[in-house]
């Protein structure tokens, strides 16, 4: 790649042109979900920078509180989700926000509300920042039916609901994938322009894949399909090769390798949680919108992810999500064992 002749090219796909371009597709759009989308990108780019940043700035330390979920907050948490506080609140697009980070929903002020209301994760997998692997922040958008005053109904909607949903990976470069209901595109940042370069168009999943990700650490508290599922990617009956273990324990990265490269990632309830771990809103339901965009599944061992109906914010779920063909296997298990 000359990457001397391609710094002179400007007839590069930004993600702002992108979503122009989406939103022309659009003629009664006002630019609302356009504007609120460049503030997400925004806060995306402002966390990235201090991402990179951590090791030198001594970020790293512990803020010293503990979020709502018992976990230990990083200062990068806490900085990320002021980030995308504010960042979402000045778009004037939104009016409910749920964070991973704070306890109760945040109700915008009348004077800088909008129609819509974003649930996010500001930086998921901060534990891992210290020794460089791959983190990131995932975020999902309904909008708001009614005119009427902002209430958390407005956000216990099932996952199908969603207008778009996407995640932020910061890696070895910095990557945004998108989708806003038409399929999934993955932009990667060019620091150069300071801009996110469609790299990935129209990311399709393959059907059935190679590796299987799960947390094996718990494997003495697993429930039986997935015991015996995992027994079959590793021993399988029918003369295949057995499936490889990729497992990072940052759910971005494990999700988006998923997504590029196939196989099943699996966060089962168990004895020890048994509802599962992830939570619904900001975690389970954007990445299950993703992979069924981009021709996957998303189980939660009951039913189709995107189906459940969450009772509180952060509420949590177990999950099975990836290739069509790995998640039908899984739920055959689960058939089997309910009869």
């Amino acid at each position: 790649m000359d990457h001397e002749a391609d710094s002179h090219r400007t007839d590069l796909m930004t993600i702002t042109r992108y979503v122009l371009n989406e939103q022309s597709r659009h003629p009664e759009s006002r630019g609302d979900f356009t504007i609120l989308l460049s503030h997400i990108v925004l806060g995306c780019k402002f966390v990235c920078t201090a991402v990179n940043k951590a090791g030198l700035a001594k970020l790293i330390g512990l803020a010293g509180e503990t979020n709502v979920q018992g976990e230990e907050q990083k200062k990068l948490d806490v900085l990320s989700n002021e980030v995308f506080i504010k960042a979402l609140v000045s778009s004037g697009r939104t009016c409910i926000l749920v964070s991973e980070e704070d306890e109760e929903a945040t109700i915008v002020e009348p004077s800088k509300r909008g129609r819509y209301c974003v649930v996010f994760d500001p930086l998921d997998g901060s534990s891992n920042i210290d020794c460089g692997v791959s983190i990131g922040t995932i975020f999902g958008i309904y909008m708001v039916k009614d005119g009427g005053e902002p209430t958390l109904d407005n956000v216990l909607q099932p996952g199908k609901n969603m207008l778009a949903a996407g995640y932020c990976m910061y890696g070895s470069s910095c990557t945004l994938v998108l989708s806003t209901g038409t399929g999934v595109n993955g932009f990667t940042l060019d620091p150069s322009l300071g801009e996110f370069i469609l790299t990935h168009p129209n990311i399709k999943i393959p059907k059935k894949g190679k590796i299987y990700s799960v947390n094996e650490g718990n494997t003495k508290n697993w429930d039986a399909p997935t015991a015996k599922y995992v027994e079959k990617c590793k021993f399988p009956k029918d003369g295949s090769s057995p499936k490889s273990l990729r497992y990072i324990g940052s759910m971005v990265a494990d999700v988006h390798r998923t997504l590029l490269y196939g196989g099943i990632f699996l966060y089962p309830a168990d004895k020890k949680s048994p509802n599962g771990k992830l939570r619904v809103l900001y975690e389970v339901f954007p990445m299950s919108f993703l992979m069924e965009q981009a021709g996957g599944q998303a189980f939660t061992g009951k039913q189709r992810a995107l189906d459940l109906v969450p009772k509180n914010i952060h509420e949590r779920s177990p999950i099975f999500l990836g290739s069509y063909d790995d998640v039908e296997e899984i739920k055959a298990l689960y058939a089997a064992e309910e009869k």
